[in-house]
C-alpha cells in the first residue's frame, strides 16, 4: 500500500512543473527561454511558468520538470520580453478605424496603450471593452478630450482636426470640467497649448485633488521650464520645448502671448499653426547651449517624462512607408481607409522632399538623445493613426529611432514596459518577467538586445495569460485581411 501511494505520488510529481516542491498543472510553461526586462536583464535558460493570467514560477530550466499535464512551448533558442505598450494613441482620430485598432495592436505585440485624447463617451466604450475582455483586448488607459483653451485647437472644424479637444474659458470651467471626466473614470489628463497660465495651473491642482496625473504639450502662453515646475508630468511630442531653449526665449514667449491675445478670433488650430511656423524652426536655428541645459536639468530634476514620437515625424517625412514591412501593413487596414493612406502616399511620394519636417524630425531626434543623456526619464508612443502610423508597428519603429537617439536597445525596451507601468503606479503587475506579475508577454524569434529591431521577430503573443501562438497570429493576421 505505501509502495503504490509513493509510486502515485512520483507520477504526480513527473507530470506537472515542479519548483521546490511546488505543484502546477494546467499550466503554460515555456522551457529553456531566453528572459529579457529591464529590471532583471538577461537571464538564459529559464521556464516561466504562467496560470491564471499572471506569472506563478520562473526559475531555471534545469530546477523545473515538465509533463503533458500542462501546456509547454519550446523556447529553445528564442526570447521572451514583457508585453509592449504604446504610450501615444487616438483611438478617436479616425473614428471607423477604432474598432479594428485592438487586433492590430496584438498582432504586433503591443498588450496595453495609452490614448492621450478623444472624446470621453466615445474613449469610455473602448476602454469598457478592454476590462471586460482583458485576454484578448490591450490594457487601455485613457485620459478622455484634451483640456484646451479658447479658441481651441482640436474643435472637429476638418478632417485634419476632429473634435479632440474640449475647449475652456475660464478656471471654474476647467475644474468643472475635470470633476465631470473624473466621475467617469479618467486614468489621467492631457493638457494642451491654448490654456493661459491660470488655466493650466488649476488643471494641474485639480489633478493632485483627484489623484491624476497629468499630461500635455506646454502652452503656448508659458515657457517649459515653468510648465515642469508647475508640476506637470510628462510632455508629449517634445512639443514648444525649443522655443524655450532658443537664445531669445523671453523675447519669443512675449511674442507668443502678443500672438495668442491678437489670434483669438481665428480658429484654434489656425493660430497654433501661425505660431508655430513663427517660431519653431527659428528656435531651433537659435538654440543657446546654456538655455538647453536649463531645460533639461529641469525636466531631469522633476522627472518629467518625455513621449517624443520621433515616428511621427520620421515614417512620411523621410518616406519610410514605402519599406516592405510598412506596405504590409496597410494590407491589415480597412480598404476605404488603405484607400485614402495610400492615395496620400503616393502625393507624399511623388513630391519634393519637405526640407522643414526634416529638419525638425533631425532635431527631435538629436534632442531625445541629449534629454536622456541628461536623465530626462522617456516613454514609447506613437501617435497612431496620425500619419500612416499602422497602429502596432509603429511602435517598433519608435523604439528604433530611441536607439538611434542613443537609448541602449535595454532602456528602449523600458521606456515601453517599465516607463509606463511605473507611470500609472503598477510598476509591481508589469514591466518583468516575475513571478505574481500579470503574463504580459513576447516571444521572439531573435534577440532585440542585439538589434532593438528584433522586437518585430514576434513567434508568440500571451495577453492575461491568453496565448497567441504562431497560428493564431497568422489567423488573426488573415481576418484583418478580410477587412
Amino acid at each position: 500500500m505505501k509502495k503504490t501511494f509513493s509510486l502515485l505520488f512520483l507520477l504526480h510529481l513527473t507530470l506537472s512543473c515542479s519548483s521546490d516542491g511546488q505543484l502546477f498543472t494546467n499550466a503554460i510553461c515555456i522551457e529553456d527561454i531566453t528572459t529579457i526586462d529591464p529590471e532583471n536583464g538577461i537571464k538564459e535558460h529559464q521556464t516561466v511558468v504562467i496560470q491564471e493570467g499572471k506569472i506563478l514560477k520562473v526559475d531555471n530550466t534545469r530546477n523545473l520538470k515538465l509533463s503533458t499535464k500542462n501546456q509547454i512551448i519550446n523556447g529553445s533558442g528564442k526570447y521572451l520580453i514583457p508585453g509592449l505598450w504604446d504610450s501615444h494613441v487616438h483611438f478617436a482620430y479616425i473614428e471607423e478605424l477604432a474598432p479594428y485598432m485592438n487586433d492590430l495592436f496584438l498582432a504586433y505585440g503591443i498588450t496595453s496603450l495609452r490614448d492621450t485624447g478623444g472624446e470621453i463617451m466615445f474613449m469610455r466604450k473602448w476602454k469598457e471593452l478592454s476590462e471586460q475582455n482583458p485576454a484578448t483586448t490591450p490594457r487601455l488607459m485613457i485620459a478622455g478630450p484634451l483640456l484646451d483653451g479658447m479658441p481651441n485647437v482640436y474643435d472637429g472644424s476638418s478632417p485634419d482636426r476632429p473634435p479632440l479637444s474640449h475647449g475652456l474659458d475660464t478656471v471654474d470651467d476647467v475644474n468643472d470640467y475635470i470633476d465631470y471626466l473624473d466621475s467617469l473614470g479618467v486614468d489621467f489628463l492631457k493638457a494642451y497649448e491654448m490654456l493661459t497660465p491660470d488655466q493650466f495651473r488649476a488643471v494641474l491642482a485639480k489633478a493632485s485633488e483627484k489623484g491624476l496625473k497629468v499630461t500635455g504639450h506646454v502652452p503656448l502662453s508659458m515657457d517649459v521650464i515653468s510648465a515642469s515646475n508647475a508640476g506637470l508630468n510628462s510632455m508629449e511630442h517634445l512639443r514648444n520645448v525649443e522655443m524655450s531653449m532658443a537664445g531669445n526665449a523671453t523675447q519669443l514667449l512675449t511674442e507668443r502671448q502678443h500672438m495668442l491675445t491678437e489670434g483669438r478670433a481665428l480658429q484654434g488650430g489656425d493660430l497654433r499653426s501661425n505660431i508655430h511656423r513663427a517660431q519653431r524652426l527659428p528656435a531651433v536655428d537659435n538654440a543657446d547651449t546654456d538655455n538647453t541645459a536649463n531645460v533639461l536639468q529641469t525636466l531631469a530634476k522633476n522627472q518629467t517624462v518625455q513621449i517624443p514620437t520621433l515616428a511621427l515625424g520620421h515614417v512620411a517625412t523621410f518616406k519610410e512607408f514605402t519599406q516592405a514591412h510598412w506596405q504590409e501593413s496597410f494590407e491589415y487596414l480597412p480598404d476605404t481607409i488603405e484607400q485614402n493612406w495610400r492615395s496620400a502616399m503616393s502625393r507624399i511620394e511623388s513630391s519634393a522632399p519637405n526640407t522643414e519636417r526634416a529638419k525638425y524630425s533631425k532635431w527631435a531626434l538629436q534632442m531625445t538623445g541629449k534629454a536622456h543623456r541628461a536623465g530626462v526619464p522617456m516613454m514609447a508612443g506613437t501617435d497612431t493613426p496620425i500619419g500612416f502610423l499602422t497602429p502596432g508597428l509603429s511602435l517598433h519603429r519608435e523604439l528604433e529611432l530611441f536607439v538611434e537617439a542613443g537609448l541602449t536597445p535595454l532602456e528602449a525596451l523600458a521606456s515601453a514596459t517599465m516607463e509606463p507601468a511605473r507611470y500609472f503606479g503598477m510598476e509591481n503587475k508589469l514591466g518583468q518577467i516575475a513571478d505574481g506579475m500579470i503574463a504580459d508577454l513576447l516571444i521572439l524569434n531573435a534577440n532585440p538586445l542585439e538589434s532593438i529591431s528584433n522586437t518585430r521577430t514576434i513567434d508568440a503573443v500571451i495577453k492575461d495569460g491568453n496565448l497567441y501562438d504562431t497560428e493564431a497570429l497568422k489567423s488573426l493576421k488573415a481576418k484583418m485581411r478580410e477587412w
